[in-house]
């Protein structure tokens, strides 16, 4: 029997996707599993029994990764699985920008209680008119899950798209419309596009990517979307860049002091993945991330550790082993196992960074005292038995 925690609501559709051998536990405590959301989890301390976290969301800077991964607690997260909603406030941010939407519909709230108010809205609307998306260039930096989808609607949408992505995955180039251009550095898309969307994480290479020296690169009058993290954009420098003109609009998904009222900016409370789709995905895809990892020990969607995966587990036992990526772990654990007398049938070892996971399958049980010799090699950090 397993038990899991939710720190946050999870849509019960995703609930739903555990079977009879799990029950949910209210002490963090007790639980093999948590599911999490937007609880901060930094002060938190972990049970020794808990081996997964699962966030039902794309951001995990809520979560203590390193903690975690120290632990051996395996910290999952959901790409792609609310990337549908975010593609679609884009959309609607990038239309919001171009036609002052906002700006019409303020006044006439303002005006609702004039009584001529459809003959003044006709000479007051020139005042709100705008520009149409057809036809203008857009610089899509990012060409992930999200970057994709609004890359290929914009092509539908009749604009000329340029993406940028120096690291896009296979899966991300075989979705993408032939009819985007493939930009070979970020500063053609600064020099050529009306309009710019971000769409990478939040790194240290990224954190603050549209500063004052890019800005400077920038068509004049060019907007900019930001609803991948508000970190990648200089706070001070977007600012003065509206003021001045530069930018024309600066579209937000992350309020802040510094940015909202600010003239220009459409400020939006975070709703990008706001959407009953986008948390019932969410919450679907990290359910099945945690019981295939419970039950088989199988790894997809990691943020601390490698991704692994070796199928379904058959008969025999599965020997699962999170630990420091340093030389001479295989070697450990299969001469442990030779000294047994135990027939490895499968093996696979992936790594990341300063961690690595292996996994093994033999055709015998596992006795407690091989296991417990296992977890006393220097660099384990977690052993699981799957029987």
């Amino acid at each position: 029997m397993y038990k899991y925690q939710c720190l946050n609501p999870i849509a019960q559709v995703g609930i739903e996707k555990f079977d009879e051998n799990y029950v949910r536990v209210e002490k963090a405590e007790e639980a093999d599993a948590i599911l999490v959301r937007s609880a901060v989890m930094h002060d938190m301390e972990f049970g020794s029994s808990l081996k997964a976290v699962a966030r039902a969301g794309a951001g995990v800077n809520n979560i203590p990764l390193e903690k975690c991964a120290e632990k051996g607690i395996v910290v999952f997260n959901t790409p792609g699985a609310n990337a549908n909603g975010v593609k679609e406030l884009v959309l609607a941010g990038m239309l919001l920008a171009a036609r002052d939407v906002i700006g019409g519909i303020n006044w006439v709230q303002e005006h609702e209680e004039d009584g001529d108010l459809a003959k003044e809205a006709e000479k007051a609307k020139k005042a709100f008119a705008g520009s149409e998306i057809d036809g203008k260039k857009l610089g899509v930096i990012g060409l992930g899950a999200i970057g994709v989808r609004v890359a290929n609607a914009a092509i539908h949408l009749g604009m000329e798209v340029y993406g940028y992505d120096p690291y896009v995955s296979v899966d991300a180039a075989w979705q993408l419309s032939r009819n985007i251009h493939h930009a070979k550095t970020v500063d053609e898309l600064y020099k050529e596009c009306d309009y710019i969307t971000i769409h990478v994480p939040a790194m240290e290479s990224t954190k603050g990517m549209i500063n004052r020296e890019a800005i400077s690169l920038l068509k004049k009058g060019v907007t900019i979307l930001n609803f991948a993290r508000d970190v990648l954009v200089d706070s001070e420098a977007i600012v003065d860049a509206l003021l001045s003109g530069t930018v024309y609009r600066y579209v937000t998904d992350f309020p802040t002091p510094e940015i909202a009222g600010v003239k220009g900016a459409i400020v939006i409370p975070h709703l990008g993945a706001s959407t009953e789709e986008s948390e019932d995905n969410c919450a679907k895809m990290a359910v099945r991330e945690l019981r295939d990892y419970l039950e088989n020990g199988n790894i997809s969607h990691s943020v601390n550790y490698p991704d692994c995966n070796m199928g379904i587990k058959e008969a025999g036992s599965r020997i699962t082993i999170l630990h420091h990526n340093i030389p001479n772990m295989l070697g450990q654990f299969t001469a442990l196992l030779a000294n047994e007398n135990m027939n490895i049938t499968l093996m696979t070892n992936k790594s990341k960074k300063k961690y690595a996971y292996t996994m093994i399958d033999v055709d015998a049980e596992i006795p407690a005292d091989v296991e417990k010799r296992l977890e006393e090699i220097e660099g384990v950090l977690k052993i699981r038995i799957i029987v």
